[in-house]
């Protein structure tokens, strides 16, 4: 799914709403049930989310909305993803080791 958000450091949850076509009350029920989304709140509470919100609530989004995953299903595929994630970042560490020993080499 692509989401149509202008590129800026914060979003409101009425434009989130909007980009992922939902009400504004799923994303809060979201943020309670997800750790990982977490917006920024101002002294008002009024809620700012990043672009890593963004990517995050759009991960959430594909797998209950269009995959059909339960909230159940949904956190444990998370649990996956980050695992794997960890994984990639530390290969890619490997990685650029092995080349910067191999430019000195």
């Amino acid at each position: 799914m692509h989401v149509n958000l202008p590129e800026k450091l914060y979003y409101t949850i009425g434009e989130v709403s909007k980009a992922f076509n939902v009400n504004s009350s799923l994303i809060r029920f979201w943020e309670k049930e997800f750790e990982i989304l977490k917006p920024k709140k101002n002294s008002k509470g009024t809620r700012r989310y990043s672009s890593i919100d963004i990517e995050n609530f759009q991960t959430i989004h594909h797998l209950v909305k269009e995959k059909g995953y339960t909230l159940e299903g949904a956190k444990e595929q998370l649990k996956i993803l980050n695992k794997n994630f960890e994984v990639i970042k530390k290969l890619e560490k490997i990685k650029a080791t092995l080349i910067n020993i191999k430019g000195e080499i």
